[in-house]
């Protein structure tokens, strides 16, 4: 299995970018919206989070290896969770994900299946689909990275989240904490770090 890539991006396509990795190039998938952030870095060496499938039709025996990278570990988790959709799967998630991560959940959570249903491949009724069975699961990923803070790790974001909803903190508030507390850009390398600063607020 391979769960990360790290190389140089030598083209960048409509559905997804070629890194090279050593002697290799990769031909790996990407989200709409990964590839607008990665549009301008042709030559920029990255890593990506990535995950491994098998496209086509088993019956027929025609079955294609594929790779699908992240930016984040994070959005790798949020699409897979996406993915357990009836319906949706990874060719129709790949399309829809056109919007960042934390507003596809945020739409989630808020129940707003209009915005959902506006998504490519995502119609009325996915949507409402979608909203039922991932509704209770996303708080975590509505979570802003540190207030755009590329130091944060998004694994200490995620993990604090769940250490504060533990502790008592509804999900609301526990967000709101994190927020707060993430908002000026100082590095946390660790959840205590971050947790300490949530109650010093």
């Amino acid at each position: 299995m391979i769960a990360k890539l790290s190389g140089q991006i030598v083209a960048i396509y409509e559905e997804y970018l070629v890194l090279n990795v050593g002697f290799m190039d990769w031909e790996v998938g990407i989200p709409e919206y990964t590839r607008r952030l990665l549009q301008d870095q042709k030559g920029k060496t990255i890593s990506l989070f990535t995950i491994f499938y098998l496209d086509g039709n088993p019956v027929q025996g025609r079955l294609t290896p594929r790779l699908i990278g992240f930016q984040t570990e994070l959005e790798r988790e949020f699409f897979e969770l996406f993915c357990s959709v009836d319906g949706v799967g990874t060719k129709k998630a790949l399309r829809a994900m056109v919007r960042p991560v934390q507003e596809v959940a945020t739409a989630i959570e808020a129940q707003d299946a209009k915005t959902l249903a506006t998504l490519p491949g995502i119609g009325p009724a996915t949507a409402e689909r979608i909203i039922a069975k991932l509704r209770r699961k996303v708080p975590r990923f509505t979570l802003s990275l540190g207030g755009g803070n590329p130091f944060l790790s998004s694994d200490v974001l995620s993990q604090a989240f769940q250490a504060l909803v533990a502790l008592g903190h509804t999900e609301t508030d526990a967000r709101r904490k994190l927020e707060k507390a993430t908002q000026k850009g100082k590095t946390f390398e660790s959840v205590g770090e971050l947790l300490q600063a949530v109650y010093q607020n």
